[in-house]
């Protein structure tokens, strides 16, 4: 497989309408430690930013300063959510090169930005809608981040936060797109990201009484990035990818997968900590050792927490996922435990997909 050389993913950014806010309500919902700042005091005079970390995941939170600062005009488009996804390269003029002599589209020349603490190589090449991939080498530089970036102040953000809830890794990113694109964007990562396909799923497989949908998945540098990316198929009722589509306004990432090495303890936290999730029917959990085998936690656990499992032929899964964290039905978490399993879940998908055609008719939009 050709395709520019990708080392995995170095952070997500998301565009929020105000980022201060949002970085309370990661720290105190999820978990993560808010680490750096970006804003008028550190010379940015457009937006601000904040940086956090949990394990090896880092978001950054960007919101506009100023009316004219394009980013306001995505948050009236799409709301809270993400714009881009950075993936780290040894050689971003390269990479960019190979990435634009395959089909992509620029939207920012290799570009150097240095500090006192050393220098960061990046550069931007569009995917679906306008969501964006950064390819940045950030190991030339020995600050906290990037250029722009500094360590969080005390007297800034309070140093009070919730218990650590023990994610770790991303494990996957989920893409939305609109009927009849998905191959072509599968192709995309094949052609410019060098990417595998490696499952697919049609509406036979991903589908309820009333809506369907088709997906497939690409993965890449070396198995450490997985992109699933879905598109809407024929059906009785709104399904949830025509819901993200309307009210996203577009293509767009639809959720973020979060591995946990104990997701018992993780969702407990997360829940303490006002994280909602969907919720499972008990039925679900009637015989469910006999549908996957002998599991390492206690069914009872699984039900409490509204947690489901699977099994393939290289081990078993465990996952749960949040409801939307903002307003619009747009973007969600999946907390997930893998204990050797390399697929998603294929036999809990019609009972998590019921569970969202429920919160879609409280909503009003199945």
């Amino acid at each position: 497989m050709t395709g520019m050389p990708v080392n995995g993913i170095d952070h997500i950014r998301f565009v929020v309408g105000n980022a201060r806010q949002s970085a309370y309500f990661y720290r105190n919902a999820f978990g993560f430690d808010v680490i750096g700042y970006a804003g008028l005091e550190t010379g940015m005079r457009q937006e601000s930013g904040y940086v956090l970390r949990q394990g090896n995941i880092i978001l950054v939170l960007t919101s506009p300063l100023r009316p004219t600062h394009q980013f306001n005009s995505r948050l009236t488009m799409h709301g809270d959510g993400v714009a881009d996804v950075a993936f780290s390269v040894s050689d971003v003029e390269e990479a960019y090169r190979i990435a634009l002599r395959a089909g992509a589209e620029g939207v920012r020349a290799p570009e150097t930005i240095k500090d006192a603490h050393g220098s960061v190589d990046m550069a931007v090449v569009k995917t679906y809608g306008d969501t964006t991939h950064t390819l940045i080498n950030r190991s030339h530089y020995t600050g906290l981040f990037m250029p722009g970036y500094q360590p969080i102040e005390p007297e800034r953000y309070s140093a009070r936060r919730s218990r650590e809830t023990g994610l770790r890794d991303i494990d996957h990113i989920v893409g939305n797109v609109e009927a009849g694109q998905m191959n072509s964007w599968i192709s995309y990562y094949e052609n410019v990201m060098g990417f595998e396909s490696i499952l697919a799923f049609d509406k036979r497989e991903i589908h309820t009484s009333t809506t369907a949908l088709h997906s497939r998945v690409v993965r890449g540098a070396n198995g450490s990035v997985t992109l699933p990316i879905n598109e809407p198929a024929s059906g009785n009722r709104r399904s949830q990818v025509d819901e993200f589509l309307y009210f996203y306004s577009g293509p767009g990432v639809q959720h973020i997968a979060l591995t946990t090495d104990n997701i018992v303890d993780t969702v407990e936290v997360l829940r303490e900590n006002d994280v909602s999730f969907l919720p499972v029917p008990d039925k679900y959990y009637e015989n469910l050792e006999k549908r996957v085998g002998a599991l390492s936690v206690e069914i009872s656990d699984l039900k409490r927490l509204g947690i489901v499992a699977d099994r393939d032929s290289n081990g078993c899964l465990l996952q749960t996922f949040t409801k939307p964290v903002s307003d619009r039905p747009t973007v969600f978490f999946e907390i997930i435990q893998r204990h050797g399993a390399t697929t998603f879940g294929q036999q809990n998908f019609t009972a998590l997909f019921e569970a969202i055609e429920k919160e879609q008719a409280a909503r009003g939009t199945l």
